[in-house]
């Protein structure tokens, strides 16, 4: 029997949110969190850790507020992180010093739309 995935209230709110972050542009979780009124980057870091809609909630699209990568797949290391680097720079986004994205790719989303 398969099994359904069940989608939180709270994950849809991120997951939407997450939506609005353009190809080539990147956010963090701490304001993907404060889009969704969330404090916890964590709680954020875990809802898109679940992700099931990828890629079409672009979570690879959220780093860290120092603009590290930050997790991906729920790896915070290795091929996944990788791919997620990958993925970005195909989107044009570009990296840094220390492998941080550029600060010009950030962007920071408003308040539930």
């Amino acid at each position: 029997m398969p099994q359904t995935t069940r989608i939180t209230p709270f994950q849809q709110r991120v997951y939407a949110a997450c939506r609005r972050i353009p190809r080539g542009r990147v956010s963090t979780y701490r304001w993907l969190g404060e889009a969704v009124g969330c404090k916890s980057a964590r709680a954020i870091g875990q809802a898109l850790k679940r992700n099931p809609f990828a890629p079409e909630v672009p979570c690879h699209r959220v780093v860290r507020s120092d603009r590290s990568l930050g997790g991906f797949s729920g790896q915070t290391s290795g091929g996944e992180v990788r791919r997620k680097r990958e993925m970005l720079r195909a989107e044009g986004v570009r990296f840094g010093p220390n492998d941080r994205v550029e600060e010009s790719a950030l962007i920071r989303l408003a308040g539930p739309q």
